[in-house]
């Protein structure tokens, strides 16, 4: 177990070596056999596009030797699930949220996402959506409990895609 009291939280708007070899190794392990292994992910290959000023927010966890030891972010909603348009509001799309084995149940994941909800209440978002995997141990769970909630669930393999939105306190 670490202290993760001394973990600090940065807001980037473009990514070193360091933070896109952590991101880039996370979304390996998350989705292993399941992305090429190869490629590397349309929003860590145009991060500034992404995450940029004015356009999302990535954050990262770094412990005291200042090694990125955790993630989240959202990023514009692109509406590409058309069942799920959300017209005239402003969305974001949760993702990236991710925590080193060495430092889960220990909170880190709940404080990476309460700064993340602060910087989108600033950030003038209405709304958040994300989607999850019946094959993320405790993803639905986790976020369900943070006031999402389930809008739709997809029984296709191999993804069994799990939609889920929140509203912001800060929405009009």
């Amino acid at each position: 177990m670490n202290d993760t009291s001394a973990i600090t939280l940065d807001r980037l708007t473009s990514a070193d070596d360091d933070v896109s070899a952590f991101l880039l190794a996370s979304a390996r392990e998350l989705f292993a056999g399941r992305l090429d292994p190869t490629g590397v992910p349309a929003d860590l290959a145009g991060f500034a596009e992404h995450y940029g000023e004015g356009r999302g927010c990535l954050l990262i966890a770094r412990n005291t030797a200042g090694n990125p030891v955790g993630s989240i972010a959202y990023r514009p909603y692109d509406r590409r699930f058309p069942r799920l348009p959300y017209p005239g509001e402003r969305v974001v799309e949760v993702v990236r949220l991710f925590v080193s084995p060495q430092y889960r149940r220990q909170g880190l994941a709940r404080r990476l996402f309460r700064e993340l909800l602060a910087q989108a209440g600033r950030d003038g978002v209405e709304r958040f959506y994300l989607h999850t995997h019946p094959f993320l141990p405790g993803a639905e769970t986790f976020w369900v409990a943070e006031g999402f909630q389930v809008v739709e669930r997809e029984t296709a393999l191999p993804w069994q895609t799990i939609h889920l939105d929140r509203r912001l306190a800060t929405a009009r």
